[in-house]
């Protein structure tokens, strides 16, 4: 046996006994497969359930449609979806065949089997299965990285063409800010400030996308999301709100980790930047620069919304925008009008909005 396949398990579900050649038994376990045989299809389902098992080999010549059956069966139980299946079959019939493969076999073997052919498509089977259930498991840990709309649009990206290139879209920016991180970075250990951020971003990466946006990327002690669509002002402040109600809720007597968050609405850039080598798929524009802004405006436990975003929930209900005040913003040239928002998380309490914007420095 190669050793690509070290103490591989593998269930038969046996035949007729006859004068035929050698058995799948005879010819698997003098290679170092560990083999497994049942009688018929209901006792190999049964095992199959009870066992974990690297590959099958189903007799369809003497269980005819049970055994075609069979194999639907195990490409539908969890963790049996990859796991090569191979029939084996005396008749030369094509319909067999098709039968055969539309069940969601692998491979089809002749009887009597080849012990050759036998070993060397299953060990080949198996080897592609590994690989494949490899890329699975690369793909589940890339995808707790990956944001689902990054996925998206690298999926739908044709082989060849590229990216697709920058194009301006209308959104709605919110920042997300832990007040005071510098402080508390200097006086809690390492380990339980990063534990209790984590916990705290985890909560606002759900609020994100509970509420129809995507995280562009954090920022060491906040986020940068998304949100489009008809309604993205409505879907932004709503997420806004949780995300304070949540903060709140997970403040201890020993650490405490405030929120202020910011949101604006208007016109970015969106597309691919980087080189070959590492690209990064964000957004880019003023109306990104002034929600940073916005955030860095909100006290403890605050959501700073501007103009754009105030009109844009003008009737949505729950939502109220109050204290307009006039800032002058580091880089933009005219004073704008800022509000303090106040609402409810759909189908939760009042989010708690005592703390009033006191006006911080963009630069604090």
């Amino acid at each position: 046996m190669t050793a690509a396949t070290p103490q591989r398990r593998v269930l038969v579900l046996g035949g007729d006994a006859g004068e035929e050649g050698p058995t799948a038994r005879e010819i698997l376990e003098p290679s170092g497969f560990l083999v497994d045989q049942a009688a018929d299809p209901d006792a190999a389902l049964d095992l199959a359930r009870r066992e974990a098992y690297d590959a099958f080999l189903l007799d369809v010549e003497s269980h005819g449609d049970a055994g075609m059956g069979l194999c639907r069966q195990l490409r539908d139980e969890p963790g049996y979806y990859l796991s090569p299946i191979l029939l084996t079959a005396a008749v030369d019939d094509r319909a067999v065949w098709q039968k055969a493969f539309a069940a969601g076999c692998d491979d089809l073997l002749r009887i009597p089997l080849e012990p050759v052919v036998v070993r060397a498509r299953l060990v080949n089977l198996l080897e592609k299965a590994d690989y494949a259930q490899e890329l699975e498991r690369v793909r589940a840990n890339l995808a707790r990285y990956v944001s689902p709309r990054l996925r998206q649009i690298v999926q739908n990206a044709a082989p060849g063409d590229g990216f697709p290139p920058p194009e301006q879209q209308h959104v709605c920016i919110l920042f997300s800010d832990i007040r005071g991180f510098t402080a508390l970075a200097q006086s809690i250990p390492p380990g339980h400030l990063f534990a209790s951020v984590s916990r705290h971003l985890g909560s606002q990466v759900e609020a994100v996308y509970a509420h129809g946006g995507y995280v562009d990327k954090f920022g060491g002690d906040g986020i940068m999301a998304v949100f489009d669509g008809e309604a993205m002002a409505r879907d932004a402040c709503a997420c806004a709100l949780e995300m304070i109600e949540a903060n709140q809720a997970m403040q201890g007597d020993a650490l405490e980790i405030p929120l202020g968050i910011g949101i604006h609405e208007g016109t970015v850039v969106a597309g691919n930047i980087g080189s070959g080598e590492h690209l990064d798929y964000t957004v880019i524009g003023n109306t990104v620069n002034l929600a940073a802004r916005l955030c860095g405006w909100a006290s403890p436990g605050d959501i700073v919304v501007s103009e754009a975003v105030r009109s844009a929930i003008a009737d949505s209900p729950g939502l109220t925008c109050v204290e307009p005040r006039t800032a002058q913003i580091r880089g933009v040239s005219d004073a704008i009008t800022l509000y303090r928002l106040q609402g409810e998380v759909p189908g939760r309490t009042p989010a708690a909005q005592s703390s009033r914007a006191t006006g911080r420095s963009a630069g604090s």
